[in-house]
């Protein structure tokens, strides 16, 4: 990394990117409509012209407040390391020195959440995942994605990141609203954990919640474990990270401790927030003008980068 560089500022980013599938069929998974015989055709090219796509979109998150790629990237819908290898060897992204976290999930679809990180600037401690027990109302197991948890410094300080993806809205946001509470209450018990070995542990909760800030499993997660949710002002009218129906939602957020907020010498702090909806990412025109450029749309080829647009924040050092 080029040495004019800022070092007192960091990004902190996370990413769905819909769907990051590789071109092979795996039999212990439900990932046959990403194969290139089914009906999406998704092909070598395709998948191609993805991972060059994400690795430019990465690439560029933060960089016009930080003058460099991210630090850190959580992210959602990546099926295996086969996915994560190309990417970070990808033609914007293989100059840098990133590596990858991820551990396969139970998810039934095959696609997991991961931690790509900056490894001259995070030096991981320790990395390992917890499940979130979800059942339907026959008392079967709804498999679901593991939660990511990651410790590890930047500047000689511990930080936590959790990386989420909670359950999805199909079936209805009021009957699934239970199994995103259920993960919310994981996700404390994963933070009080944390903190009965340090009570002032640094502590990051990023993910795609598949709710947004003023939802009941988000404000109660934020309330339970006192953190702050700088998305709270994000969305509005005009601009969320995923669309539906004419609709923003902001289902893709990042949560922080409130010591984030302290101003101790040659400590973190949080300095900005924002969400990454650069030009490239948009849809020109149309009726859906202005929404994420996506890969599909159903089963129609589109060419974009992912029906998400990434958040990140920028933490600095004081």
């Amino acid at each position: 990394m080029p040495d004019n560089l800022p070092k007192q500022l960091y990004t902190v980013a996370f990413y769905n990117l819909e769907n990051l599938f590789d071109i092979y069929d795996d039999e212990m998974t439900n990932d046959n409509d990403f194969l290139p015989t089914s009906a999406k055709r998704w092909t070598h090219k395709r998948y191609q012209n993805k991972i060059r796509k994400l690795g430019y979109s990465i690439s560029r998150i933060g960089l016009e407040n930080t003058n460099n790629p991210p630090t850190i990237i959580g992210l959602a819908e990546v099926e295996n390391s086969f996915v994560l290898d190309d990417l970070l060897n990808s033609k914007h992204l293989k100059d840098f020195p990133y590596d990858y976290i991820h551990y396969d999930s139970p998810d039934e679809r095959g696609i997991d959440v991961a931690l790509v990180f900056n490894k001259d600037v995070f030096t991981i401690e320790n990395s390992e995942t917890f499940p979130v027990h979800i059942y339907d109302e026959d008392g079967s197991i709804d498999y679901t994605r593991d939660i990511l948890l990651v410790t590890g410094f930047i500047n000689n300080e511990r930080i936590h990141i959790l990386v989420n993806h909670w359950p999805s809205r199909h079936g209805g946001e009021t009957t699934t609203e239970i199994k995103r509470i259920t993960a919310a209450n994981s996700v404390t018990d994963i933070i009080n954990t944390i903190k009965k070995e340090d009570s002032h542990a640094k502590v990051i909760v990023t993910g795609d919640f598949n709710d947004d800030p003023y939802s009941n499993s988000i404000k109660k997660l934020v309330s339970d474990n006192n953190l702050y949710n700088p998305m709270d002002t994000l969305l509005s009218d005009t601009l969320g990270t995923t669309s539906h129906n004419f609709s923003w939602n902001l289902f893709d957020q990042i949560m922080i401790s409130t010591n984030f907020f302290e101003t101790k010498a040659d400590k973190l702090s949080l300095k900005s927030t924002h969400i990454f909806n650069a030009d490239f990412l948009r849809q020109f025109h149309g009726r859906y003008k202005d929404t994420p450029f996506r890969t599909y749309v159903g089963k129609k080829y589109k060419g974009g980068y992912s029906d998400h647009f990434p958040v990140y924040m920028v933490l600095k050092i004081n």
